[in-house]
């Protein structure tokens, strides 16, 4: 049985408590904030994990911001740190809606908070063209998945077709290229996802090693 690390779920508790009042736009706009603290601050994981991590969370239900969130919170620490990592990025947004909702509701009319939101709305369009630059980075490895990236794109604007039935088809499309790729003796995205994984596993333990001085 895995003995809870209380001093580890805090630290998620906090971190997503002081994502989620920095980040205007939710959902994907969180990613980089997330990332960042994640990735570069913490070092709890890779950027090979936290890419499936934002797959995963991205396809299944609900704001992929909590989703994220919580996988995170769950491949640290497991349920306890999935629970502190939800609480900590829905709790400060839930008390400044309401606020900003009261606020919102008095001033929508003045020129000055209509500017306000017109400029908010355009930070929210970069924060997610750089979460979207940070996912393609790791999961456009190949022609194929450009093109099934682009042609996802061009669908979803294009044709009025509800999102699941583009994800499942992506589902299936993945799992039949890679078993025709290893049948005809081709190398599959997927090993050379998981070379990229070694390599990093492995340099990720050299540095440890060296900096202990062993």
């Amino acid at each position: 049985m895995r003995t809870i690390n209380v001093k580890k779920i805090l630290s998620i508790f906090w971190t997503f408590l002081q994502i989620s009042p920095l980040t205007f736009g939710g959902g994907y706009a969180m990613i980089p904030a997330i990332e960042r603290e994640v990735l570069t601050s913490k070092k709890w994981m890779s950027e090979e994990e936290m890419s499936e991590v934002l797959a995963i969370a991205s396809a299944a239900p609900g704001g992929v911001g909590v989703n994220v969130s919580a996988m995170v919170g769950y491949r640290i620490t497991g349920i306890w740190g999935a629970i502190a990592a939800v609480i900590g990025i829905t709790l400060p947004t839930f008390f400044i809606v309401i606020l900003l909702s009261i606020v919102y509701s008095y001033l929508q009319d003045y020129p000055k908070m209509q500017a306000i939101m017109k400029g908010i709305h355009a930070g929210i369009v970069g924060l997610i063209v750089a979460a979207a630059y940070r996912m393609a980075k790791s999961s456009i490895i190949d022609k194929l998945t450009l093109l099934a990236a682009v042609c996802t794109v061009i669908v979803l604007i294009v044709v009025p077709i509800h999102p699941i039935f583009v994800i499942i088809f992506g589902l299936v499309l993945g799992v039949a290229v890679v078993f025709l790729k290893e049948r005809l003796g081709m190398p599959s995205p997927l090993e050379r996802s998981e070379a990229k994984v070694h390599g990093a596993n492995r340099y990720a333990s050299s540095d440890y090693f060296m900096a202990d001085g062993i």
